[in-house]
């Protein structure tokens, strides 16, 4: 099983950033966990602030022969058609994770744009998130 996971802008900050809300786990903290959980699965890791690195990573998996992609765009999510429209075009199944419950924080944080691009989402698990997304693309590719 071969998986991309790539976060957006703010996500290298996890840990530090809003605890109350996103926790105290860095996020290399939470890649070592997963693979550690999931040894035979070879899982890479993309992070940007960036919105045009976001789009130029996620149009490099059209030449990738991946199993899946969790996706965790931060605030882009709200409002970035462009990775909405490269999204659209990668052909393996992709997982929209977010740390927090978007619904019920700011009301700007209900829509995602990318959500229509994606297969499924998970919201307001904290980063077990990941966990749960790698679990339901591994059960689609089995």
């Amino acid at each position: 099983m071969q998986l991309l996971i790539i976060n957006g802008p703010n996500l290298n900050l996890l840990g530090h950033r809003e605890p109350d809300i996103y926790g105290t786990q860095t996020f290399e903290d939470v890649l070592l966990r997963i693979r550690q959980k999931y040894p035979s699965y070879k899982i890479g890791y993309f992070q940007s602030n960036h919105e045009g690195e976001l789009v130029d990573r996620v149009q490099t998996t059209l030449a990738e022969e991946l199993d899946g992609v969790v996706l965790n765009l931060g605030a882009l999510t709200h409002y970035s058609y462009a990775l909405h429209d490269a999204l659209k075009m990668v052909k393996c199944p992709k997982v929209e994770v977010h740390i927090s419950h978007i619904f019920s924080r700011e009301a700007f944080r209900h829509q995602s744009v990318i959500a229509p691009a994606c297969d499924g989402m998970i919201s307001g698990l904290g980063t077990a998130g990941y966990d749960l997304a790698i679990q339901w693309l591994a059960a689609k590719g089995q």
